[in-house]
This record gives C-alpha cells, sequence and structure tokens, in this order.
C-alpha cells in the first residue's frame, strides 16, 4: 500500500509478504518454534507425514499367522493362560482381557519413545518458493525510483503481478489446519500483532531521523506492514471459508464487488478483499494439486507462459498504469466503468493465476542451497525495508546510470544478495526476540498439564 506520509512519488503497494507462515508446535515454553512458524504454518512434504516402514508378513511378524489355527507351522507358541499375544499387535487385547479374568498381571502398555516417533519431514519446495518470492519483494520495491524507466517498469509490472497473490495462495494452503492447534492461534498474537505493533514504531522512527515528521497511526498500516494485519484477517476468516459449499466462487465475486466500494485501507480491509480470492484457492487446494505442477507438458506450459506475460509487461509498460496491479482500488479510483473495472479485475485474476501455477511449476522441488533461507524469510519482509528506505531517502537508486537495462541488472542482483543476508541464521539470531518475541506468560496452559 503507498503511503504517503514517507513514500515516494510512485505509488507502491506494500511490501509483499514473506511468505510468511509459517504456526507450528505449542509455544508453551516447550521450545522455541521453528523460523519458519510465523506467517504460515509449519508446512510438511505435500505427500504427508513420513511414510511409517511397512508391517512386516514374514515368519515371525505379529500378523503373519493372524487368523491360523493353533500348531500351525511357525505360529508362536501361547503363552501359558491365554491366547497368543504380541504387544500391541493381533490378540493383544483379548490377551489382557483373559489375563485380567484368571488374576494374572496385566501388560502395562508403555507410550512410544519420543525419539522412536516419526517426524513429519519439511518440505523443500515451499520453502523454495518463499525464498524465490521475498527476493522479488525486495527487487520490486527497489525499481520505484527508477520506474519513469520502461526497463524498470517493465520488470516492476511482471513481479506485481503474480508474487503478492502467490504468496497469498501458499499462505491460504498453509492455513488449512491453522485453528486445529492452540499453538498456533497463539501466534496470532506473537506473529502478528506484537511484530506489527513493533515494526510499525520502528519505521515511524527511522523516517523520523531521515528528516519526516513524525506520524506513527497503528491502524493505518505503513508500507510493507500492511500483510501482518490482512494475513491476520484472513485466517480468522479460515473457519467460515472451510464451511462453505463453494468458497471460491463466492470468494471471487466478492473480490468483483468489492471494486464498487472506496474500501479504506485502514487494517488493510482494501487488500484483505483484494487479494481473497488467492487466500481462498490455497485453502481449497490439496497436495496433489501441487503434483499435477510436476508434468514435464506443465512445465513446457509453464515456461510459455512466463515468457509470454514478460513480453506482455514489456509491450504495455510505457502505457500501463500501476495501480491496478496493488489489488486494492476501486474502479471509480480506477476512472473506470463498472463492466470495464470488473472486467479489467476478473482478467487481472486469471492472468495473475496462470502465472502463480507457472511459477509453482518451475521451482525447484529438492533441496537447494537457498531452501534453509526460505524457512526466515519473515526477516527479509520485515527488515529490507529499512536499507530500502535508506538508499532511497540518500539518493542511491537514482544515479542517471541505473534508468535502463543495466540498472535494473544492477538493482535485482544486489537485492538478490540482500535477500540472501536477511534470511541468514545469524540474522535471525540477532533479531529474533524482536520479530519472534516468547509470550508464554500470556497464555493459559492445557488443561493437564
Amino acid at each position: 500500500m503507498s503511503d504517503t506520509r514517507f513514500s515516494p512519488p510512485v505509488s507502491t503497494p506494500g511490501g509483499q509478504a514473506a511468505p510468511g507462515e509459517e504456526g507450528g508446535p505449542a509455544n508453551t515454553g516447550a521450545r522455541w518454534p521453528l523460523p519458519e512458524e510465523t506467517f504460515w504454518s509449519q508446512h510438511t512434504d505435500p505427500h504427508g507425514p513420513s511414510t511409517p516402514a511397512p508391517t512386516p508378513q514374514g515368519p515371525g511378524s505379529p500378523t503373519a499367522y493372524r487368523g491360523a489355527p493353533p500348531g500351525h507351522p511357525g505360529v508362536p507358541p501361547s503363552r501359558p493362560g491365554g491366547p497368543a499375544t504380541h504387544p500391541g499387535g493381533a490378540g493383544g487385547a483379548a490377551g489382557e482381557r483373559v489375563a485380567q479374568a484368571e488374576g494374572q498381571p496385566q501388560p502395562q502398555s508403555q507410550p512410544e519413545p519420543e525419539a522412536e516417533r516419526p517426524r513429519r519431514r519439511r518440505d523443500p519446495f515451499l520453502d523454495n518458493v518463499k525464498f524465490v518470492l521475498i527476493a522479488l519483494v525486495v527487487v520490486g520495491h527497489s525499481l520505484v525510483p527508477t520506474l519513469d524507466a520502461d526497463s524498470s517498469r517493465a520488470l516492476y509490472i511482471f513481479i506485481y503481478t503474480f508474487h503478492m497473490p502467490l504468496f497469498v495462495l501458499i499462505s491460504g494452503y498453509l492455513s488449512r489446519n491453522f485453528w486445529n492447534s492452540n499453538a498456533k492461534t497463539n501466534k496470532l498474537v506473537d506473529t502478528f500483532l506484537v511484530p506489527y505493533v513493533i515494526v510499525e514504531v520502528g519505521y515511524a522512527a527511522l523516517r523520523t531521523v531521515l528528516g519526516h515528521k513524525w506520524s506513527l497511526t497503528i491502524i493505518d498500516p505503513a508500507w510493507l506492514n500492511w500483510y501482518l494485519l490482512a494475513l491476520l484477517f484472513w485466517r480468522l476468516s479460515t473457519p467460515v471459508w472451510k464451511r462453505m459449499k463453494y468458497p471460491v466462487p463466492v470468494a471471487i465475486a466478492i473480490y468483483l464487488f468489492a471494486g464498487f466500494s472506496q474500501i479504506s485501507g485502514d487494517f488493510s480491509m482494501d487488500r484483505f478483499f483484494g487479494l481473497m480470492p488467492f487466500f481462498v484457492i490455497g485453502l481449497v487446494m490439496q497436495p496433489e494439486h501441487f503434483e499435477m505442477l510436476d508434468r514435464r507438458w506443465i512445465k513446457i506450459l509453464a515456461v510459455l507462459t512466463v515468457l509470454g506475460a514478460a513480453a506482455v509487461a514489456i509491450f504495455i509498460a510505457p502505457r500501463a498504469k500501476l495501480a491496478p496491479f496493488y489489488y486494492k482500488n476501486s474502479y471509480q479510483d480506477l476512472d473506470l466503468s463498472w463492466y470495464m473495472g470488473i472486467g479489467l479485475r476478473a482478467a487481472l485474476l486469471i492472468c495473475a493465476l496462470a502465472m502463480c501455477f507457472a511459477v509453482l511449476a518451475l521451482v525447484p522441488r529438492g533441496e537447494t542451497w537457498f531452501s534453509d533461507l526460505g524457512t526466515r524469510t519473515l526477516y527479509c519482509y520485515l527488515l529490507h525495508g529499512i536499507p530500502v528506505l535508506v538508499a532511497k531517502e540518500m539518493g542511491w537508486l537514482e544515479f542517471p546510470w541505473l534508468f535502463g537495462p543495466l540498472g535494473v541488472a544492477a538493482i535485482a542482483s544486489s537485492c538478490f544478495a540482500l535477500a540472501i543476508v536477511l534470511c541468514l541464521p545469524q540474522t535471525r539470531t540477532v533479531f529474533k526476540w524482536v520479530l519472534e518475541p516468547r509470550l508464554t506468560w500470556l497464555y493459559r496452559r492445557p488443561s493437564g498439564s
């Protein structure tokens, strides 16, 4: 969202979220939450939890002789006073009942040791996607001072067509089970409201240091901070969407009709409605949908889609307005009739979804050198505004040679390097006390603890 209190003359959208999602295990003091447990819920392999080893079926296995008569070759002998049992296997419950009837001590079932429980393995695919997107966030914000150049404007339009919608889509996908855990519910405060207030105050102080008048309006999120509130409200609406029969058509209808209203930016309501379909689409997606994108013919189609989008961005850059790509302006703000406004919003939704799925098809699915960086995108999202804002105020992004293809390449490569630095574990170590506060004292302990 463009913040007129300190933004440059060109209106820019708020910093696109880090994809960040990052809810997970209980924040009850048992352990410090993982870095990804911020914007998005902790995610795992789309195939689900690690598959347990198959139950052995050969001789000696607890199920190999299930139903075989006594005396069958290889059948374990019955223990005195009852039928053959195997701890936790076939006949165990019956054996315990017989033992109880005969006055024999019952075997005590032992809880599975913590170390032996199968652990859900983390899926590197979504981390790869998040790092690619957060790097584009930094690039997009840094291009603003050079948007008078067609090359910068083309790249800006290309990025803003899809990177924010894809962040929101992934946030929706990882919010499917958000309300199934008290720990994840706690994070509505831990990783949304508290960091939001801290970042708002921090950026207000930074702008004051840079010579601007002190301005702090908590209900009107400044610049990149809008996503925290928007995602908070999307997640609060999740139970409603999950009860609907046709959530996606309803969300699209709300998205289209929202253009008739002059929706305020307070509490990120303009973006809440403007990007709602992407969150709901992510909410209804299943792992098999991501697997469908891993086919060769889809990857080829994805390459053609990306190249076509780049060509269109280059073609329309000299004359296209930027406001539609912020997914928040009304038809009146865009100076469009109602039918032209609906047509534009519908076309933009289709283009954005095509680009989202194209990028999902092309991003590597296995472990890469940047997979680990993708677990800490929260820090890049909230912190990159500091160097970018300083660079804008100092005029470092307005050198004449930056207004052209060479400048675009220089800005993009520098921002890519900045994204890497801000996603390093050392960055989290320094700032986690601010951006991931431990508020265990704020919540009631679970019953029985």
